[in-house]
């Protein structure tokens, strides 16, 4: 893939969240499957990450491969999310993907939504 300025965008993605995308997608059997970082309205913050498998790819999709993991954010939520990092937290206290965005200038109570 060729990293030009029109075709990727600026999210990160850990070695260990990597690890558990390429983990996951081999228990599903898809190899055709993207994860994809979005953003929508909602939540007590106004706007809410969305994370999950794509097998679609839109033509205003930034498209980023993080060894052999391919990361899409499209067009809109790009701006929202320059700069974050995708990690994943395997503790006690919390199992599952985390997003760590520099543009979030506030988060509600439960960290589900920003400002």
């Amino acid at each position: 893939m060729t990293d030009t300025l029109s075709t990727t965008h600026n999210v990160s993605l850990t070695e260990t969240a990597a690890s558990k995308v390429k983990n996951l997608l081999e228990q599903e059997g898809r190899d055709d499957l993207r994860l994809r970082v979005a953003v929508q309205p909602g939540g007590c913050s106004g706007l809410i990450y969305q994370l999950f498998f794509d097998e679609r790819l839109m033509e205003d999709d930034y498209v980023r491969d993080f060894d052999g993991v391919e990361v899409v954010v499209d067009k809109m939520s790009s701006a929202y999310v320059d700069g974050a990092s995708v990690d994943f937290e395997d503790t006690i206290q919390k199992q599952g993907f985390t997003i760590d965005n520099p543009n979030a200038q506030g988060s509600c109570a439960c960290g589900d939504s920003f400002s």
